[in-house]
């Protein structure tokens, strides 16, 4: 009995793992134009961005990116927001804090 119980925790903490990985991955797709790029373009994106040493050489990878995928959209007849995804993790609006009471249990 003690061995299943172990198995079916191992099961559980294995599923919830790989859950969390991928809406990691969905959440992380902030690439302008994704939607029209394969996962091999989105990669070397990534690891382009990555590789830049300072924060204007990665502005410009982004703007040079940016008028290529508006060019491909228009070839495409695929309509693309005007602005690119804004940066940035956070929780959305409000900082992402705890509310109210700060957490402090009242």
């Amino acid at each position: 009995m003690m061995k299943r119980t172990v198995i079916v925790s191992a099961l559980a903490a294995a599923l919830t793992l790989s859950a969390g990985v991928s809406l990691g991955a969905d959440q992380q797709e902030t690439i302008y134009g994704s939607q029209i790029m394969t996962q091999q373009e989105r990669n070397e994106y990534r690891t382009k961005i990555r590789a830049a040493k300072t924060a204007e050489e990665r502005e410009q990878i982004r703007k040079e990116h940016h008028e290529r995928m508006k060019e491909r959209a228009k070839a495409q007849g695929v309509t693309l927001p005007d602005e690119p995804p804004a940066r940035g993790g956070g929780m959305g609006p409000g900082g992402g804090g705890m509310g109210p009471g700060g957490g402090r249990g009242r």
